[in-house]
Protein backbone atom coordinates (compact mmCIF):
# COMPACT_ATOMS: atom_id res chain seq x y z
CA UNK A 1 0.00 0.00 0.00
CA UNK A 2 1.03 3.88 -0.05
CA UNK A 3 4.05 3.13 -2.92
CA UNK A 4 4.56 6.78 -3.70
CA UNK A 5 6.47 7.46 -6.75
CA UNK A 6 7.74 11.32 -7.47
CA UNK A 7 5.35 12.39 -10.97
CA UNK A 8 8.23 13.94 -12.22
CA UNK A 9 10.98 10.85 -12.56
CA UNK A 10 7.92 8.63 -13.25
CA UNK A 11 7.28 10.39 -16.44
CA UNK A 12 10.53 11.20 -17.27
CA UNK A 13 10.84 10.70 -21.56
CA UNK A 14 7.14 11.10 -21.95
CA UNK A 15 5.63 14.39 -20.81
CA UNK A 16 8.84 15.57 -18.53
CA UNK A 17 12.67 16.33 -19.69
CA UNK A 18 15.75 16.98 -17.76
CA UNK A 19 15.99 20.11 -16.10
CA UNK A 20 19.66 19.52 -16.38
CA UNK A 21 21.49 18.88 -20.19
CA UNK A 22 25.21 17.83 -20.33
CA UNK A 23 27.41 15.05 -21.00
CA UNK A 24 31.08 14.03 -18.80
CA UNK A 25 32.70 11.48 -18.33
CA UNK A 26 31.71 8.99 -15.41
CA UNK A 27 34.76 10.05 -13.01
CA UNK A 28 33.79 14.09 -13.44
CA UNK A 29 29.68 12.87 -13.00
CA UNK A 30 29.80 14.03 -9.41
CA UNK A 31 31.73 17.31 -10.21
CA UNK A 32 29.27 18.42 -12.44
CA UNK A 33 25.96 17.63 -10.67
CA UNK A 34 27.66 20.01 -7.71
CA UNK A 35 28.13 22.59 -10.15
CA UNK A 36 24.71 22.46 -10.82
CA UNK A 37 23.44 22.26 -7.43
CA UNK A 38 25.60 25.63 -6.89
CA UNK A 39 24.26 27.19 -9.60
CA UNK A 40 20.50 26.81 -8.61
CA UNK A 41 21.62 27.83 -4.66
CA UNK A 42 23.39 30.93 -6.04
CA UNK A 43 19.98 31.93 -8.15
CA UNK A 44 17.81 31.31 -5.67
CA UNK A 45 19.71 32.84 -2.41
CA UNK A 46 20.48 36.20 -4.46
CA UNK A 47 16.45 36.23 -5.36
CA UNK A 48 15.72 35.77 -1.57
CA UNK A 49 17.90 38.37 -0.59
CA UNK A 50 17.17 40.93 -3.11
CA UNK A 51 13.63 40.66 -3.93
CA UNK A 52 10.29 39.71 -2.01
CA UNK A 53 7.02 41.26 -4.18
CA UNK A 54 4.45 41.66 -1.73
CA UNK A 55 2.93 38.24 -2.26
CA UNK A 56 5.94 36.54 -1.16
CA UNK A 57 6.44 34.90 -4.21
CA UNK A 58 10.02 34.79 -5.14
CA UNK A 59 8.95 33.77 -8.81
CA UNK A 60 11.18 31.41 -10.43
CA UNK A 61 9.76 28.06 -11.44
CA UNK A 62 12.39 26.33 -12.76
CA UNK A 63 16.43 26.88 -13.67
CA UNK A 64 16.81 24.68 -16.92
CA UNK A 65 20.87 24.56 -17.11
CA UNK A 66 22.73 23.27 -20.63
CA UNK A 67 26.59 22.59 -20.65
CA UNK A 68 28.56 22.87 -24.06
CA UNK A 69 32.69 22.57 -23.17
CA UNK A 70 33.17 25.85 -23.49
CA UNK A 71 29.37 27.18 -22.59
CA UNK A 72 27.44 26.64 -19.71
CA UNK A 73 23.60 28.36 -20.33
CA UNK A 74 21.19 29.19 -18.05
CA UNK A 75 17.55 29.45 -18.33
CA UNK A 76 15.73 30.61 -15.55
CA UNK A 77 11.67 30.41 -15.78
CA UNK A 78 10.17 33.33 -13.95
CA UNK A 79 6.63 34.27 -13.29
CA UNK A 80 7.73 37.78 -12.36
CA UNK A 81 10.96 38.39 -14.72
CA UNK A 82 10.71 42.48 -14.37
CA UNK A 83 12.11 41.94 -10.39
CA UNK A 84 15.37 40.89 -12.53
CA UNK A 85 15.53 43.21 -15.20
CA UNK A 86 14.95 46.37 -13.19
CA UNK A 87 17.77 48.49 -11.84
CA UNK A 88 21.14 50.42 -13.50
CA UNK A 89 22.88 48.12 -14.20
CA UNK A 90 20.16 45.22 -14.90
CA UNK A 91 20.37 42.88 -11.42
CA UNK A 92 20.56 40.29 -13.92
CA UNK A 93 24.65 41.22 -14.55
CA UNK A 94 25.58 41.18 -10.79
CA UNK A 95 23.80 37.80 -10.57
CA UNK A 96 26.09 36.55 -13.22
CA UNK A 97 29.09 37.70 -11.71
CA UNK A 98 28.06 36.32 -8.63
CA UNK A 99 27.34 32.89 -10.08
CA UNK A 100 30.64 33.16 -12.13
CA UNK A 101 32.60 33.82 -8.85
CA UNK A 102 30.96 30.81 -7.17
CA UNK A 103 31.78 28.49 -9.55
CA UNK A 104 35.31 29.94 -10.60
CA UNK A 105 34.66 29.20 -14.56
CA UNK A 106 37.92 30.07 -16.29
CA UNK A 107 37.87 28.12 -19.17
CA UNK A 108 33.86 28.56 -19.96
CA UNK A 109 31.63 31.44 -20.45
CA UNK A 110 28.35 31.61 -18.51
CA UNK A 111 25.66 32.64 -20.35
CA UNK A 112 22.30 33.24 -18.00
CA UNK A 113 18.63 33.76 -19.87
CA UNK A 114 15.41 34.56 -18.45
CA UNK A 115 12.21 33.78 -19.77
CA UNK A 116 8.84 34.99 -18.76
CA UNK A 117 5.99 32.40 -17.73
CA UNK A 118 2.63 33.75 -19.15
CA UNK A 119 0.40 31.45 -16.61
CA UNK A 120 2.43 31.97 -13.47
CA UNK A 121 0.09 30.19 -11.04
CA UNK A 122 -0.17 27.47 -13.59
CA UNK A 123 3.57 25.79 -12.34
CA UNK A 124 3.52 23.91 -9.25
CA UNK A 125 6.39 26.38 -8.11
CA UNK A 126 5.07 29.65 -7.91
CA UNK A 127 1.85 28.11 -6.49
CA UNK A 128 3.73 26.42 -3.43
CA UNK A 129 5.29 29.95 -2.50
CA UNK A 130 1.96 31.96 -3.11
CA UNK A 131 0.71 29.27 -0.07
CA UNK A 132 3.49 29.74 1.90
CA UNK A 133 3.80 33.28 2.31
CA UNK A 134 -0.20 33.05 2.73
CA UNK A 135 0.96 30.73 5.80
CA UNK A 136 3.72 32.98 7.04
CA UNK A 137 1.24 35.55 7.40
CA UNK A 138 -0.95 34.00 9.49
CA UNK A 139 -3.56 33.14 6.92
CA UNK A 140 -6.09 30.41 7.75
CA UNK A 141 -4.78 26.85 5.89
CA UNK A 142 -8.17 26.45 4.53
CA UNK A 143 -8.22 29.75 2.86
CA UNK A 144 -5.20 29.94 1.55
CA UNK A 145 -5.60 26.47 -0.05
CA UNK A 146 -9.10 27.58 -1.85
CA UNK A 147 -7.32 31.04 -3.02
CA UNK A 148 -4.37 28.71 -4.62
CA UNK A 149 -7.12 26.55 -6.47
CA UNK A 150 -8.79 29.46 -7.67
CA UNK A 151 -5.69 31.45 -9.38
CA UNK A 152 -4.84 27.74 -10.37
CA UNK A 153 -8.26 27.66 -12.51
CA UNK A 154 -8.38 31.00 -13.80
CA UNK A 155 -4.96 29.89 -15.63
CA UNK A 156 -7.18 27.05 -17.27
CA UNK A 157 -5.50 23.59 -16.10
CA UNK A 158 -7.54 20.19 -15.92
CA UNK A 159 -7.07 19.38 -12.37
CA UNK A 160 -4.83 20.66 -8.97
CA UNK A 161 -4.12 19.08 -5.33
CA UNK A 162 -2.63 20.75 -2.45
CA UNK A 163 -1.88 18.87 0.72
CA UNK A 164 -0.05 21.07 3.39
CA UNK A 165 1.24 18.51 6.19
CA UNK A 166 2.73 19.47 10.03
CA UNK A 167 1.53 21.74 12.83
CA UNK A 168 -1.09 23.21 11.48
CA UNK A 169 -3.01 26.47 12.70
CA UNK A 170 -0.27 25.60 15.33
CA UNK A 171 -2.29 22.91 16.67
CA UNK A 172 0.10 20.16 19.27
CA UNK A 173 -0.76 16.93 16.87
CA UNK A 174 0.64 17.12 13.49
CA UNK A 175 -2.09 16.10 11.05
CA UNK A 176 -2.37 16.66 6.93
CA UNK A 177 -4.82 18.34 5.02
CA UNK A 178 -5.69 18.39 1.54
CA UNK A 179 -8.04 19.47 -1.28
CA UNK A 180 -8.67 18.50 -4.85
CA UNK A 181 -10.52 20.21 -7.69
CA UNK A 182 -11.10 18.36 -11.09
CA UNK A 183 -8.87 15.32 -11.78
CA UNK A 184 -5.33 14.38 -11.13
CA UNK A 185 -4.38 11.33 -12.24
CA UNK A 186 -0.75 10.40 -11.48
CA UNK A 187 -0.97 7.08 -12.53
CA UNK A 188 -1.46 7.74 -16.09
CA UNK A 189 2.14 8.16 -18.01
CA UNK A 190 0.83 10.61 -20.88
CA UNK A 191 -1.11 12.74 -18.46
CA UNK A 192 1.08 16.19 -18.13
CA UNK A 193 1.43 16.73 -14.06
CA UNK A 194 3.10 19.51 -12.07
CA UNK A 195 4.48 18.29 -9.25
CA UNK A 196 6.35 20.29 -6.38
CA UNK A 197 6.92 19.81 -2.41
CA UNK A 198 7.88 22.63 -0.38
CA UNK A 199 8.52 23.36 2.90
CA UNK A 200 8.09 26.49 4.85
CA UNK A 201 8.83 27.65 8.41
CA UNK A 202 6.05 29.42 10.29
CA UNK A 203 6.22 30.90 13.59
CA UNK A 204 4.55 27.79 15.11
CA UNK A 205 7.26 24.79 13.53
CA UNK A 206 7.57 23.67 9.78
CA UNK A 207 5.41 22.80 7.29
CA UNK A 208 5.45 20.66 4.28
CA UNK A 209 3.43 21.60 1.12
CA UNK A 210 2.78 19.64 -1.88
CA UNK A 211 1.26 20.70 -5.33
CA UNK A 212 0.03 18.75 -7.80
CA UNK A 213 -1.29 20.20 -11.14
CA UNK A 214 -2.67 19.07 -13.82
CA UNK A 215 -2.21 20.76 -16.85
CA UNK A 216 -3.18 18.18 -19.82
CA UNK A 217 -3.30 15.08 -21.67
CA UNK A 218 -0.89 14.29 -24.48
Amino acid sequence: MGQKINPLGFRLGTTQSHYSLWFTQQKNYSESLQEDKKIRDCIENYIQKNMRISSGVEGIACIKIQKRIDLIKVIIYMGFPKLLLEGKPPRIEELQMNVEKKLNCVNRKLNIAITRIANPYRHSNLLAEFIAGQLKNRVSFRKAMKKAIELTEQGGTKGVQVQIAGRIDGKEIARVEWIREGRVPLQTIRAKIDYCSYTVRTFYGVLGIKVWIFVNEE
